[in-house]
């Protein structure tokens, strides 16, 4: 869910005027009604307040904080609504309660209503109304009998201060919205990613190192079949067979690699990416400049993210050199790979770019690519450096 909250000068009423037009009386209905709302907000927070704090020595104590907080987040939904029907204010929704679900347990549950800003943002409202209130309602109450051909400047003061107190308490954080849509994107991100590569894996093992070991078998029963009647027979079958077996551990190998490598784990990326380079149909100097190694996730995601650039050049651009560089700057591990083939590569261009770059965004990592007809293709990726856990 993205929430974004529109500014302030959008959603301006006109200008105060002598004359009662809609905007003025809409105000002064939501002035008149600031005092029985803040009533029942006030009353609602101090009772819920009092008696979870006062219960809270108490098993049913926390667990009644917790329902009163969310009562409050239906008071902040309540109050958000009267303000955009009265007062014209646009603003959305928070995001629904993040965190576990009361089928996960009641501790987990009970945490995260607890610490849940937006209701207590709520609370806080609720509670400074009371003499805004009272204040809002007498003052335009009066102003109806005395005061009435300025009412409407008076009007549109207090609702400027009432839609101040909305947008900046009951308002979603933009950037704490941002992020938990970043965040929920991510992990959708993520989730595909990681379902993609378990059946590229299945794929791989059905189609290919299984098909040959099922015909090793029956090759295999054959010959033991035809070695008393016909020997020279059954060896070719056997030579036949061991050939298939020698087959099938490559396809094995191959498979092992493109899940980890065995030399990422044992040596780093330096020797992983020059073994990776080595395969390249061009020529690649590789150059990695790391005091320490990185933890192993980012280290894993470097190493697939150069392996796939370096298969793209090898398909498509046609390089005469490549270079790779890997280096870290502060809290990030940067990545540039550069050839001098053809260009015109495109994230919307089919050559697995677009995948690159969602991987790398799904751990806040960044994508960027440099590539004009012609070349020459620079590609630059940044993860966060993390450091590697102790063994």
């Amino acid at each position: 869910m993205t929430a974004s909250i529109t500014a302030p000068d959008d959603d301006r009423p006109p200008a105060a005027r002598f004359a009662f037009d809609r905007h003025t009386w809409k105000e002064i209905a939501h002035l008149l009604a600031n005092l029985p709302a803040a009533l029942i907000g006030f009353v609602y927070v101090a009772v819920m307040i009092s008696t979870g704090a006062g219960l809270s020595v108490t098993v049913i104590g926390l667990p009644l904080l917790a329902l009163g907080l969310a009562g409050a987040r239906l008071l902040g939904r309540s109050e958000r609504g009267r303000a955009r029907a009265l007062l014209g204010v646009r603003i959305d929704e928070p995001s629904p309660l993040h965190g576990p679900h009361r089928r996960d347990g009641l501790l987990p549950w009970l945490w995260a209503s607890l610490k849940d800003p937006v209701a207590w943002r709520s609370v806080l409202y609720s509670f400074i109304r009371l003499p805004w209130g009272v204040l809002t309602f007498t003052v335009t109450l009066v102003s109806l009998f005395v005061l009435w051909p300025v009412l409407p400047f008076i009007a549109r003061g207090l609702a400027n201060a009432d839609r101040a107190m909305v947008r900046g308490l009951l308002a979603p954080s933009d950037e704490l919205e941002r992020r938990i849509a970043e965040l929920e994107s991510d992990r959708g991100v993520v989730v595909d990613t990681a379902a993609a590569d378990l059946r590229r894996i299945e794929r791989d093992l059905h189609d290919g190192a299984q098909a040959r070991l099922v015909a090793l078998a029956m090759g295999l029963g054959l010959a033991k079949e035809k070695l008393l009647e016909d020997p020279d027979t059954a060896a070719a079958m056997v030579d036949e067979a061991h050939g298939e077996v020698k087959l099938a551990l490559q396809e094995l190998r191959d498979l092992a690699r493109g899940i980890h490598p065995a030399v990422l784990t044992d040596r780093g990326l330096d020797a992983a990416l020059s073994s990776v380079a080595s395969r390249c149909t061009a020529p690649v100097k590789v150059t990695v400049d790391l005091t320490e190694r990185p933890a192993a996730a980012i280290e894993g995601i470097a190493y697939f993210t150069v392996s796939e650039l370096l298969q793209n050049v090898s398909k498509h651009a046609q390089a005469k050199s490549v270079a790779v560089d890997v280096w870290r700057a502060n809290d990030r591990l940067l990545i540039q790979v550069t050839d001098d083939g053809r260009g015109g590569a495109r994230l919307d261009g089919g050559t697995g770019m677009s995948g690159l770059a969602e991987r790398l965004g799904a751990v806040d990592g960044l994508f960027v690519l440099d590539s004009p007809v012609g070349g020459p293709t620079v590609v630059t990726a940044e993860l966060p450096w993390r450091r590697r856990a102790e063994a």
